[in-house]
């Protein structure tokens, strides 16, 4: 039987070898479509809270965190534009899939439907979980890009870890401030966005998710030092 915490120990494993393979194999692009995916699926499994180590947490955090990973990656091997860029990628891919789904919501279901109200369920709270993550996303990731961009510039390229976890942990600090308070508090109750859980729950959430984070950021070490000596198989990158 398997435990919450194992699965996520398991889930972390693969989101690392995941980021690796990708870039071994496609390079840059892979790289680029790693963020992509990822904020499409942290958005969706944030609406899931488990239970952690004997905390509450929402779902997402392991995949969220490994776009700050590629964003690393980038800005390390390719320099800070390239990792802007990867920003722009995820920031369009967020929109366009919270509007095309809304689209596809509005569709009345035919009699033989039996998934479209699950459907409602999960990609119903995605406009306000999307704005949480878009307005806390642009803001922490292009902080993050930055600082690491100086940093590595007065560090003269040295002191890796000590680069990467510096600035993904106040990175996502930032960003688990402003997506928090947005997705599951609200503006007591303007544009009908109400508190959605209890503040315990709430703090609960906050502290478990930011300890979660600090964590993939510290393992995520290993990886940059890998993705730093990979040659990808992809030519143009």
């Amino acid at each position: 039987m398997y435990t919450n915490e194992m699965l996520w120990i398991l889930l972390l494993v693969i989101s690392y070898l995941g980021v690796i393979l990708i870039y071994r194999f496609f390079g840059r692009a892979g790289l680029y479509a790693w963020v992509a995916m990822s904020v499409i699926l942290a958005n969706i499994q944030v609406v899931k809270t488990i239970s952690l180590f004997g905390f509450v947490t929402a779902e997402g955090n392991i995949i969220y965190s490994s776009i700050y990973l590629v964003t690393d990656i980038l800005n390390e091997n390719y320099g800070k534009k390239e990792a802007k860029k990867a920003v722009w990628i995820g920031f369009f891919i967020l929109i366009m899939a919270t509007i095309t789904m809304q689209i596809v919501l509005q569709f009345i279901p035919d009699q033989s439907d039996t998934l479209g109200g699950a459907l409602g369920q999960v990609f119903g709270i995605l406009p306000r979980i999307a704005l949480a993550s878009i307005i806390a996303y642009l803001i922490s990731q292009f902080l993050e890009v930055s600082l690491y961009a100086k940093l590595k510039e007065k560090m003269k390229g040295r002191q890796l870890w000590l680069r990467n976890n510096i600035t993904s942990v106040i990175a996502q600090t930032i960003d688990n401030i402003i997506f928090t308070w947005i997705a599951f508090v609200g503006f007591f109750g303007l544009f009908g966005w109400g508190q959605i859980f209890e503040w315990p729950i709430i703090i609960s959430i906050f502290f478990t998710t930011i300890i979660m984070k600090y964590i993939v950021s510290f393992f995520d070490t290993f990886v940059i030092y890998m993705a730093r000596k990979i040659k990808p198989k992809a030519t143009s990158s």
